[in-house]
């Protein structure tokens, strides 16, 4: 059995673990407000925009944006793989790699090359230890995100994209569902394809109809409204992963805390087994001792 020094010792160092951790977690709670709000915010401007591009695809006449061009037989794709900076927030990160793992197995005999852009060091990381080709790496950007990172990727992306260095774009990313869940999202950035939820919606009546008239033309209109649609998908998706990445952590955190109290119990318990041990062990010598005086 440990001595009663050891363990207090332990308790202590438990004890110092578990303030950091509850610390973490107040702090990731704090974040993941805000963050959750400006994902749910995001959300709305992202589907109508969805919605936009739908109606003005569909009556765009024989017009065909280069970024919306399905090419036969793609070969050269991309995953834009979206992690954090930092760890300590459970399986955030993990679940993801493993997802972009599968992608490497499912699809690399159908591809002559997967390559990956990655945004988050974690995921940059993974891809230095495991070998993987990488276009560009993306660090620094979560904790002060701005749109005009989002439009530096979908810039990068639309020029690989016009000069036919690949063929298709895909984003991975955790998509925020509440503080304990997150849903790892695979989606193609690359040919744009108008959404078909929102093509229905229009079928049904939406808010645009095939009689409003288009001051500059609907093709003209498309040149700006694409690229502004690709970067408002990777915008959502930072705000996402941002959010989920602060959800994560908090639950990770709180988890952390409540094992280290559990701990702390177990020592405690431990203590004063091993404290009352050694006081009846010094009892049992001063008997021991007065008989021994008497004979």
């Amino acid at each position: 059995m440990a001595s009663t020094r050891d363990i207090r010792r332990r308790i202590k160092s438990v004890k110092n673990t578990a303030q950091i951790t509850k610390a973490m977690q107040m702090v990731a709670s704090s974040k993941m407000r805000k963050a959750q709000q400006a994902a749910l915010a995001g959300r709305p401007y992202a589907t109508l925009m969805n919605t936009v591009l739908a109606n003005v695809s569909q009556h765009a006449g024989d017009f065909k944006h280069p970024l919306m061009e399905a090419r036969e037989n793609p070969r050269r794709i991309e995953v834009v793989l979206l992690t954090s900076d930092r760890g300590l927030c459970g399986g955030f990160n993990s679940n993801i790699i493993r997802r972009a793992q599968r992608f490497l197995v499912e699809e690399g005999d159908k591809y002559e090359a997967i390559q990956f852009s990655t945004i988050g060091r974690r995921g940059r990381d993974f891809a230095r230890k495991r070998g993987i080709d990488t276009r560009k790496d993306y660090v620094g950007f979560f904790g002060r995100l701005r749109y005009a990172m989002a439009k530096q990727v979908a810039d990068d992306l639309i020029v690989e994209f016009r000069e036919r260095k690949l063929d298709a774009v895909y984003l991975l990313y955790n998509q925020f569902r509440s503080a304990m869940s997150q849903t790892i999202t695979l989606t193609r950035l690359l040919p744009i394809a108008a959404p078909a939820e929102a093509a229905k919606a229009q079928e049904k009546g939406g808010f645009i109809t095939p009689e409003h008239l288009y001051e500059p033309s609907r093709p003209k209109l498309l040149e700006h409204l694409i690229p502004r649609q690709l970067a408002m998908s990777i915008w959502r998706a930072l705000l996402e992963s941002e959010a989920s990445e602060h959800g994560a952590r908090m639950t990770a955190m709180d988890s952390a805390t409540k094992n280290a109290n559990d701990m702390i119990g177990r020592l405690s318990l431990e203590y004063n087994r091993a404290r009352q041990a050694s006081i009846t062990k010094e009892l049992m010598e001063i008997v021991s001792g007065a008989e021994a005086l008497k004979s």
